[in-house]
């Protein structure tokens, strides 16, 4: 197998355990949300997760930038990654139906190829992503179920809460390409430390914390959102953004659909659509052909 061979399949082997950590997190979001408001859960869990980053960092004998360039796009990532997003779908998931949700936000691929294409400009979109964003949302589509739209629109504002937390999540795609010269651990730690500077005073203020009892469900929840769905999957998603490129890092947003299904499926004793294994099929095409290495006319592989 040729090194190029390994490192897309590596990718994909990443892409793949990205879209089961965001993929966990909605089951994460959805118990934590039941005794912790949605404020104080999203700056716990950036609070934890950039913690944990920061002595993984102290650990391999690194230290972060100190220059004030660099932390200012470390905040403004951290608001389109985090702050706005994270808390946006947490308290939208206090009444939006779970296979609702995951419709809005599979969306994030095709506002990251719309920003990509009219603003942004830094990656040549062949036709081959355009078929994967088509094939990815047939699939979601058909693995969900027609019948989860039936409550499209009776949560107007919780519904485009989800679609604006996935229009910041295609940006924040784009944004961070701006990072590629970093250890992908240096974007994650920076962005969460600076979130949670955000997010706690708005807890402390709106929520106070200190008095609710929150169950040891969401606890549990919570500690599961913070070391595996956000500091593990950050770091993932930098180095993802270095060799994938925006678009085809959040083509786990498709990943994401079958991911949460299954999840369901064991652990809540849900059952498949007659058509879930059609859309399966959907979405794995999709994700191939957007993470497809693109081609220079020598027929080399081009940087992403």
């Amino acid at each position: 197998m040729t090194i190029a061979k390994l490192g897309a399949t590596k990718d994909l082997a990443l892409l793949l355990a990205l879209s089961t950590l965001w993929g966990a997190s909605y089951t994460f979001i959805r118990i934590g949300v039941e005794t912790i408001p949605p404020i104080t859960l999203i700056a716990a869990r950036t609070l934890i997760a950039g913690g944990i980053l920061l002595a993984v960092i102290r650990w391999r004998g690194l230290s972060l930038p100190k220059d004030a360039v660099t932390w200012r796009r470390f905040l403004f990532q951290a608001c389109l990654n985090s702050v706005l997003p994270f808390t946006l779908i947490a308290w939208a998931e206090r009444t939006v139906p779970a296979g609702l949700a995951t419709i809005l936000n599979s969306t994030t691929p095709i506002f990251t190829f719309l920003l990509t294409v009219l603003i942004a400009r830094h990656e040549r979109v062949a036709g081959h992503k355009l078929f994967g964003i088509a094939a990815g949302i047939a699939g979601t589509c058909l693995i969900v179920g027609v019948e989860a739209l039936a409550g499209f629109g009776h949560q107007l504002w919780a519904q485009l809460a989800i679609v604006a937390a996935t229009v910041c999540y295609a940006g924040a795609a784009i944004f961070g390409t701006n990072f590629r010269g970093l250890d992908p651990v240096m974007p994650a730690a920076g962005s969460l430390l600076c979130g949670a500077v955000i997010l706690i005073p708005l807890s402390l203020v709106f929520d106070q914390p200190w008095t609710f009892r929150p169950s040891w469900e969401s606890v549990l929840a919570l500690l599961c959102l913070a070391v595996f769905s956000t500091a593990l999957a950050l770091v993932i998603y930098f180095r993802l953004l270095r060799t994938l490129g925006s678009v085809g890092t959040t083509a786990q947003a498709y990943l994401r659909v079958p991911i949460g299904v299954a999840i369901g499926v064991i652990f809540l004793g849900e059952t498949l659509g007659s058509t879930a294994w059609a859309g399966l099929l959907c979405i794995i095409a999709g994700v191939a052909a957007m993470t497809m290495p693109q081609k220079t006319r020598a027929g080399r592989p081009a940087s992403a």
